[in-house]
């Protein structure tokens, strides 16, 4: 029903028509948001004891100790307990690792030009 040349009568007609399709797009909206289910996230920060961490870590009681006592593995200390968060313990295990893990091609670059640092010219000292 829209022409390419609109005149003054027509307008009338045409906002209606823009309106009934505003309004059908928002039903279809809200039928797909509504009909999706919400996603389930799970909780990566909550508290562990100390034995639950161990058991986690597979790590034995007096390296375990002896590592959150040096402050190596992140843990909060309430009163004489310990706790932790799993979260942590995770990013901990991640970058404690040896090998690091694969970089990206950006990241490699990124890198290297990181690396080459102009070095000072030593006659103008």
């Amino acid at each position: 029903m829209m022409k390419n040349e609109l005149t003054f009568n027509d307008l009338p007609m045409v906002v209606k028509e823009l309106c009934n399709k505003v309004e059908s797009l928002e039903e279809t909206l809200l039928k797909q948001v509504t009909n999706r289910p919400a996603p389930m996230y799970e909780n990566r920060h909550t508290p562990m004891t100390s034995e639950e961490a161990r058991e986690y870590l597979k790590m034995p009681k007096s390296t375990f100790y002896f590592k959150v006592g040096n402050g190596e593995i992140p843990a909060v200390k309430q009163g004489k307990r310990y706790y932790l968060y799993k979260d942590e313990l995770e990013q901990w295990l991640e970058t404690g690792r040896k090998n690091a893990p694969a970089l990206s091609a950006e990241e490699m670059n990124a890198a290297t030009l990181a690396s080459h640092k102009r070095k000072p010219n030593t006659t103008n000292y």
